[in-house]
């Protein structure tokens, strides 16, 4: 594996490659990671992988200086691994060398809700630097976790209306054994709450189950889901029924009709913020018709 801190590196070591498979990161690389990796080499050759901690996506009170650094051992993971050619690890000045002035403003209806809500800078700084990291790179088709589900979409509704030449592509959610959507943020959690964290993706199967037998009320559904994570000591900033196709807010007759749904949510536990979704089809023989 070749590993580059600079853009012109990166350009020279790809330099007439035609079908570029990439995976961006924030490093700290866990199973999700190199689950990621080798969904992207199933995809395309080479493939290439980036860690860079990206300043833009973090708000002024979030974790950008704790966020795990840990480039050494993510170089180990990733040789033992043998799916990644090339890894791109820039700095800072080689990702901003002015300040970075252009920015991607996603639509409000889809960067403003939810995540968008609560960490109001985020989208913007995700979506500016993955379009910076595609100009760097020049993929064929980029892999992208399920987990950050919005994020997924956003990047995708931004590939097709820039038409770019990009695939992407969506892995499934990996999960410990207990349930916890894998994280880098993991990490920060006190035994205690690492025992209670599973709770978060319980809620989810609650919310699910609630779904699928016949119940539409769905503030009331994620009323109870809420309340029942706050009264373990969460804080939960959402737990959300929405379109799978949009992120909209369905209506009674799109249920009734079958409408693809996932329920979305973040929740801080202790000081760490954790966020997860679950994907619900709801076929006749769950509804109450």
């Amino acid at each position: 594996m070749k590993v580059v801190h600079t853009i012109e590196e990166l350009r020279a070591q790809l330099s007439g490659q035609l079908r570029v498979a990439f995976v961006p990161t924030m490093g700290n690389l866990h199973e999700a990671h190199l689950s990621l990796m080798k969904l992207a080499r199933k995809h395309g050759d080479p493939v290439v992988a980036s860690i860079f901690v990206n300043r833009l996506q973090f708000g002024p009170s979030e974790d950008f200086d704790q966020y795990p650094r840990t480039l050494a051992l993510d170089i180990e993971k990733l040789e033992r691994e043998r799916d990644v050619y090339v890894l791109f690890a820039p700095n800072e000045r080689e990702m901003y060398p002015e300040p970075q002035s252009y920015k991607i403003l996603p639509p409000s209806d889809l960067g403003s809700i939810l995540e968008g809500e609560f960490r109001p800078d985020f989208f913007v700084g995700v979506t500016t630097v993955v379009m910076k990291l595609f100009a760097c790179v020049q993929p064929s088709v980029a892999v992208f976790g399920k987990k950050d589900y919005q994020q997924l979409m956003i990047v995708r509704n931004m590939c097709r209306q820039f038409q770019l030449p990009v695939t992407i592509y969506a892995h499934e959610t990996v999960r410990d054994a207990d349930g916890l959507a894998l994280s880098s943020r993991n990490r920060f959690l006190a035994p205690a709450e690492r025992a209670e964290a599973p709770q978060l993706y319980a809620a989810l199967q609650k919310v699910q189950q609630r779904v699928n037998s016949g119940v539409t009320d769905f503030a009331d559904i994620e009323g109870e889901a809420v309340q029942h994570l706050a009264t373990r000591g969460w804080k939960v900033d959402y737990i959300s029924l929405r379109r799978q196709s949009d992120l909209g807010i369905p209506d009674p007759a799109q249920i009734r009709d079958g409408e693809p749904l996932v329920v979305l949510a973040a929740a801080k536990l202790g000081n760490t913020r954790l966020i997860d979704n679950l994907e619900i089809t709801v076929t006749p023989d769950t509804r109450q018709m």
